[in-house]
């Protein structure tokens, strides 16, 4: 089953439940699927959309809302942070799953030995490398601030 049906399913289980909170996450993720066909439908290069680009449209609302959540953390909006963190909470349920800070760090620490890099500036090797491997599985907001850490030793 792709991604899209699953999604379309649990949209649909979540309408006959009456789960208001499941079905505005839903109708903003089917949105935006719809707005990813628009426009690779429209571009030059014409294809469908497929898992991963829906993937890389989790990616992007996820990363939002966690922006959101640190912004209403700060000011104390705990009403607008829980609304926020339900959202990245089913959103998380569509992809793999993410690696720690200790998972994160040690692929980190191993790519730099293999690639035998030794300043910041060749970081972008190393997330380059990290990229290849690892995009579904490794948060790179946190690989990025390692990699910092560990290459200005």
């Amino acid at each position: 089953m792709s991604l899209r049906e699953k999604i379309d399913n649990d949209y649909k289980n979540a309408l006959k439940s009456k789960d208001k909170n499941k079905i505005s996450t839903y109708r903003l993720i089917l949105a935006g699927v719809k707005d990813l066909d628009i426009n690779n439908r429209s571009g030059p290069d014409k294809k469908n959309t497929n898992d991963d680009d829906i993937k890389k449209l989790l990616k992007k609302m996820i990363k939002q809302r966690s922006e959101s959540i640190e912004i209403y953390k700060k000011n104390n909006r705990n009403d607008l942070l829980e609304v926020e963190q339900n959202e990245v909470d089913i959103l998380s349920t569509y992809l793999p799953k993410q690696l720690g800070e200790e998972e994160t760090k040690k692929l980190c620490e191993e790519a730099i030995k293999k690639m035998g890099c030794s300043s910041i500036k060749d970081m972008g090797k190393v997330m380059g490398e990290l990229k290849k491997n690892y995009s579904d599985s490794l948060d790179f907001s946190k690989a990025g601030s390692l990699l910092k850490q560990l290459l200005n030793k």
